[in-house]
């Protein structure tokens, strides 16, 4: 037979109240979610940039990023003539990375560094 005073409502009230107790006060200090853009550091073709971005390519590095499809095109080729095997790969944010093996990076970003 449940009790019929109420108190079985007493643990889930104060759950609730704690909760929201602790949440208000994360809230106040300043510990909720922002939605800040990150910052566009990208600009044009970029061959000695900082591929920070955290994209897995396997076994595979970026040797240039660039957002013009007919750039990296020229690119593809200007690898491919010197023998280099190479791809690319689009980022959600529309830019093209020109991807190259490891070993052969250092002569692909020579090579596309001074074509430019």
């Amino acid at each position: 037979m449940p009790p019929s005073d109420g108190w079985y409502l007493l643990g889930p009230f104060i759950a609730v109240a704690l909760v929201a107790f602790l949440g208000s006060i994360f809230w106040r200090m300043g510990l909720h979610w922002r939605d800040e853009p990150e910052p566009d550091l990208f600009d044009g073709l970029g061959i000695f940039q900082d591929f920070r971005y955290g994209d897995d390519y396997g076994l595979l590095c970026p040797a240039a990023v660039t957002d013009n499809p007919d750039e990296a095109q020229e690119i593809r080729d200007l690898l491919t003539a010197a023998n280099i095997k190479c791809t690319s790969a689009v980022r959600p944010d529309g830019r093209l990375f020109v991807l190259v093996f490891p070993e052969t990076a250092e002569e692909a970003r020579r090579l596309v560094g001074s074509d430019t």
